[in-house]
């Protein structure tokens, strides 16, 4: 049985042994953060470190691991890609995204992708130790603030705002423009055609029932999404 399906904590025999935990994070002084602060409670756990996608699926190539702590905000490719990847991939390791944005942004998305649970870097230290027992053991970790959040969307009938109907490909771009990026510097950050992203921008503004820029900077900052 491969290492990422067994409990973390199941008998005597596995009290002895590490629990591997992979951090990816473009931020070297994140890692290092997460290590000392889950070092403070445990000392059974292992750490291995990526900065990018291509660092960790090297990682997970070379090694096995019992949980990925993963960021959003990657070089190249971002965190929803790669949970999109390791599920295209059979990958079933469970994923714990810790991102420094808020979870109306990205946490639908990243559940959906195939994320096991979801927490910004600005919760307590002790809810990171929970969640990660969680995950590791098969379970799902969403704060009680967003479990509310879906038990009210599941009542309102599925009713969903604005921005959560765009693909991640026109949220990326979406935030983009809303931080005043011009078509042609999107399209240089994403390696994308000028035209690609202009196509991309009529969608998002068709979508949203948006008529311009300003109109998707102005939605963008009401919703606190930049």
């Amino acid at each position: 049985m491969p290492r990422w399906m067994r409990p973390l904590i199941t008998s005597c025999e596995r009290r002895c042994n590490d629990v591997r935990i992979l951090i990816v994070d473009d931020h070297a002084i994140v890692r290092v953060g997460l290590k000392q602060i889950l070092m403070e409670d445990r000392s059974d756990f292992e750490f291995g470190e990526a900065a990018s996608a291509s660092e960790a699926f090297k990682q997970l190539a070379q090694h096995d691991w019992d949980l990925m702590l993963l960021d959003i905000n990657l070089p190249a490719k971002n965190g929803i890609e790669i949970l999109k990847q390791l599920r295209s991939n059979n990958r079933q390791i469970p994923v714990l995204v810790l991102s420094m944005y808020p979870e109306d942004q990205y946490a639908i998305r990243a559940l959906k992708a195939g994320a096991s649970g979801y927490m910004t870097k600005e919760m307590a230290p002790e809810n990171l130790l929970d969640a990660i027992m969680k995950v590791a053991n098969g379970g799902r970790y969403v704060s009680p603030e967003l479990a509310e959040q879906l038990a009210k969307d599941i009542q309102a009938g599925g009713s969903a705002q604005p921005h959560s109907l765009l693909t991640d490909r026109e949220f990326e771009i979406f935030k983009l423009i809303a931080s005043g990026n011009t078509v042609s510097e999107i399209g240089l950050e994403l390696s994308l055609s000028v035209k690609t992203v202009s196509t991309y921008r009529t969608r998002i503004l068709s979508k949203m029932n948006l008529k311009h820029n300003a109109d998707i900077t102005q939605y963008a900052v009401k919703h606190q999404l930049v």
